[in-house]
Order: structure tokens, then C-alpha cells, then sequence
């Protein structure tokens, strides 16, 4: 039987909960993302418990362990134990009674198969006892040891349960498959036929999935795949893939940065089909402004910053297709260190109001378009 190793299943805060609940006579279970993770040697955020336990008789045993109990989901099976100041989500096992597409009416069960069978991918169906021994009902540690991402059962009903799934198959195969091993054909033949109930998902949840999917280290062969359903042209009207994947190369061990990602790929404003934020919008107009407009980057270095001019380049470079400048880093830090030498005191008396912001952004124009080389007297000789 395979077992896991991790300072999460050790740390006297998950320990806390397993014996609250294994105390009380449950059973409990980490499951999801910590035990796939763990099993992939990534870093683990969240310790997701499931139990046989009612929610009801989570609390209670809760209570005489001492672990402050949060009902953020009871009905749905959800209690929040907090043990050490560190929240762990404890969910009853369950199974879908009905769905609407994406909420569902849940029954608890006894039975951890139950449990397994309502989940939405193979690898996501993998369970650990407190003392790491891993319990996979669904055959996900065959799939997740060959960087293979496979839907629970029928695609197509996994998906009418819950549309998001669609998005959740594209980030996951973007975060977890092997890059050459394509993408399973059965999965995006049901994404492509269920696309048109997208439509019940919100635009924040569209928006968190789109900009974790463009975090992935490569998220280019996940997006063309969505491009060739049509369900990027959904989503992002206008969207377009062909510089992403150079993007991706032309980075070159930079942090993914989904909004220089989205950026990218160009198409009609995002802003309310992902319910972007204000900064988000505005980062992502600058972004989109600069590789359009042909801002240089000493320029772009000067009124953004180092960064934002480095990101400018790289999506212009990868829509061009051409290398990026030989002197990038050095026109980035020439356009960090400039500082403009005329002051609005230098013009006063004479010029005030709009008349005086007026002449200090044509001076400035011309000191940028001297390469940052003339001077404060040159500048105020200028007619």
C-alpha cells in the first residue's frame, strides 16, 4: 500500500483533528489537493478532512477535544475545525442526491466510496488515514503517477452536475498532466458539448479559474485546447493563443504572471466576464496599452517601473515574434534611473493651471524622446 510522508500529517494541528473525530469512533481521512500534492512532491496549502461523522457529531466531538467548531456548511456536510489557530474544512461523507448544474442537494453516507465516486477527477479522489496510508477508490494514483487527468466516471454527467468543471478540467490539465501527453479526448469532447452551460457559472468563478489556469508554469497547451472547442471564444471573445506559448518560452523562469498572460492573448476587455478588479483592470489595460501602442521599454521603465517594462517587452516580443531588444535590461534601467529635470517652479510665474501641466508633459515628451539626454536648460530654451 502506498504511503505518505509530510510535515502537514505530523503537525500537531492536523493530528488535533484526526484524534478529535477518531477519538469520538469516526473515521477520518485527508483528502484531495494535500494527498495529491504530497504524492507530487508540491507544496500543500490546505488540509481538507473527510469523516463519517455528521456534522452534528463533528461538533461534538470537537467540543471535547477542546477545537473551536464553525458550521460554514452544515447543511452540505461542512464543519470548520480550528485547531493551533489552522482551519481544516471536515465534510461529511456524501453523494449527490440532485443537481442543477452547480449547486447540488447532498445525502450524507457511510460509506468513503460514496465520498469518492462524487468528485470530479481521478487524482482528486485520493484519501490518506492519520497514518499516511492512501486509500484510492477511483484508480487515481495510476492517472496521477502518469500525468493523466481523468474525469470520475461519464465526463459528460460529472460535468452536468456541476459546469464548472469544465474550467476545473483545463486548469488541472494545465497545474497536473503531463505536457506530452495530450489531453484526454473523452473529457474535452464533453467540455466542448456542455460549454453552453458556462452560462450558470458566475463571472468571479469564470475569472478565478481562468487566472489560476494562466498561473500554471505552461498553461499554452491547456488554453489552445480551449480555443479548439470554442470555448475560449466564449469566454474571451476576440482571444487569440498564438503568443502564448512563445510568451511562455520568452520568460524563461520568470514567475508565471497570469494578468502579463492574459495580456497576451488580446481579444475585447475581460473586465466583467471575469469580474477582474480595479487594479487587475488597470495593470491588465497598461499591459495591453504598451504591447499595442509600442511604448518603449527606457519609457515604459520610467513612468511603470522595471517590471511592467520588462513585461511590455516580452508580450510584444512573443505577438511579434521576434527576439526581445539585446539591450533590454539596459534600457529598463536607463528608463528606472531618469528623473526629469524640469520642475513646475521653473515655469512659474509665467504658465499656471492647465496652461503650466500643458508645457510640463510637452517637455517631458521631448526629454523622453531625446533618450532622456537633454537637459533642464536645453529644455526650457525650447520653443
Amino acid at each position: 500500500m502506498t504511503r505518505i510522508t509530510a510535515d502537514w500529517l505530523d503537525a500537531a494541528a492536523t493530528r488535533a483533528v484526526f484524534d478529535a473525530l477518531t477519538g469520538a469512533g469516526h473515521a477520518a481521512y485527508a483528502v484531495g489537493g494535500c494527498v495529491r500534492n504530497t504524492l507530487l512532491h508540491r507544496p500543500v496549502a490546505d488540509v481538507d478532512i473527510a469523516t463519517d461523522a455528521r456534522p452534528e457529531q463533528t461538533i461534538a466531538a470537537a467540543q471535547t477535544a477542546g477545537l473551536q467548531a464553525i458550521p460554514t456548511g452544515a447543511a452540505h456536510g461542512t464543519i470548520t475545525l480550528v485547531a493551533g489557530g489552522d482551519p481544516f474544512e471536515v465534510t461529511t461523507f456524501r453523494h449527490d442526491v440532485d443537481t442543477d448544474g452547480r449547486h447540488a442537494v447532498v445525502a450524507f453516507s457511510d460509506r468513503l466510496e460514496d465520498d469518492a465516486a462524487r468528485r470530479d477527477f481521478t487524482m482528486n479522489a485520493l484519501y490518506a488515514d492519520p497514518d499516511g496510508h492512501v486509500i484510492d477508490p477511483m484508480h487515481g494514483l495510476p492517472d496521477l503517477r502518469a500525468g493523466r487527468l481523468r474525469f470520475i466516471g461519464d465526463p459528460s454527467q460529472r460535468i452536468a452536475e456541476d459546469y464548472l468543471r469544465i474550467l476545473r478540467f483545463f486548469r488541472f490539465h494545465a497545474w497536473y498532466a503531463d505536457p506530452d501527453g495530450g489531453i484526454d479526448a473523452e473529457g474535452l469532447a464533453a467540455c466542448a458539448a456542455g460549454q453552453d452551460g458556462l452560462t450558470r457559472v458566475s463571472a468571479e468563478r469564470v475569472g478565478h479559474e481562468i487566472l489560476r489556469l494562466l498561473a500554471a508554469d505552461d498553461p499554452a497547451p491547456a488554453v489552445a485546447a480551449m480555443e479548439s472547442t470554442g470555448i475560449l471564444a466564449r469566454l474571451l471573445p476576440g482571444a487569440d493563443t498564438k503568443g502564448l506559448a512563445p510568451l511562455v518560452m520568452l520568460e524563461d523562469g520568470l514567475p508565471p504572471d497570469p494578468l502579463r498572460r492574459l495580456a497576451a492573448l488580446g481579444g475585447e476587455d475581460p473586465t466583467e466576464r471575469l469580474r477582474l478588479s480595479r487594479a487587475q483592470t488597470r495593470r491588465l489595460e497598461l499591459l495591453a496599452g504598451a504591447a499595442r501602442d509600442g511604448i518603449g521599454v527606457a519609457e515604459m521603465s520610467y513612468r511603470h517601473g522595471p517590471q511592467e517594462a520588462r513585461n511590455s517587452a516580452l508580450i510584444r516580443s512573443a505577438l511579434l515574434a521576434t527576439p526581445l531588444p539585446p539591450t533590454l535590461d539596459e534600457d529598463i534601467a536607463r528608463g528606472a534611473g531618469a528623473k526629469f529635470p524640469v520642475a513646475a517652479a521653473d515655469l512659474m510665474p509665467g504658465l499656471t493651471g492647465r496652461a503650466l501641466g500643458a508645457r510640463l508633459r510637452t517637455l517631458e515628451a521631448a526629454w523622453i524622446a531625446s533618450e532622456f539626454t537633454l537637459t533642464r536648460d536645453a529644455l526650457l530654451a525650447l520653443r
